[in-house]
């Protein structure tokens, strides 16, 4: 008989409360709202170092032209860790931009038949000859980048 009750006292004891319970739950939904809040403090906070990094990482590239869409076109490709967009005007010239939003970051899109880059996150409008900001929210132009078309290649650059 003794046995038994040592059992059913330690039964007893391992089950867990209904306070431990809403402790538990408590601290998970703390923990999940603190990293709610931090990630875009971290995420603020580390862009600068992260785009040294990307910058450091390749300084030009060079693209065939017969690999690249014809005129009124924009072709998105990677300059180093960034999405970038080189864009072929109907007048056969040549413009490059970081294509991340300077808003959110969010990666923006060529419009064509609008005549504009345009962000779908928050509704950013940049000029798609200059890069500068036409109408929404971002508080900049898009980084612009250098250009040469020459010898069957495009060459963008870092300026």
């Amino acid at each position: 008989m003794p046995e038994m009750e040592t059992t059913g006292l330690h039964l007893a004891h391992t089950a867990p409360k209904r306070r431990d319970l809403l402790q538990l739950g408590m601290g998970a939904f703390a923990a999940c709202y603190a990293g709610a809040l931090g990630y875009p403090v971290y995420r603020y906070l580390a862009t600068p170092s992260t785009r040294a990094a990307a910058e450091g990482e390749i300084s030009s590239l060079a693209i065939p032209t017969k690999d690249l869409p014809g005129p009124g076109t924009a072709t998105m490709f990677l300059f180093g860790s960034q999405p970038a967009m080189l864009i072929h005007h109907a007048d056969n010239s040549w413009v490059a931009f970081n294509a991340v939003c300077t808003h959110l970051g969010c990666t923006v899109g060529f419009e064509p038949e609008n005549k504009r880059i345009f962000c779908p996150c928050h509704g950013g409008v940049y000029d798609m000859h200059t890069g500068a900001v036409v109408s929404g929210p971002p508080p900049k132009g898009l980084t612009v980048y250098k250009v040469e078309a020459a010898n069957g290649n495009v060459t963008v650059s870092r300026t």
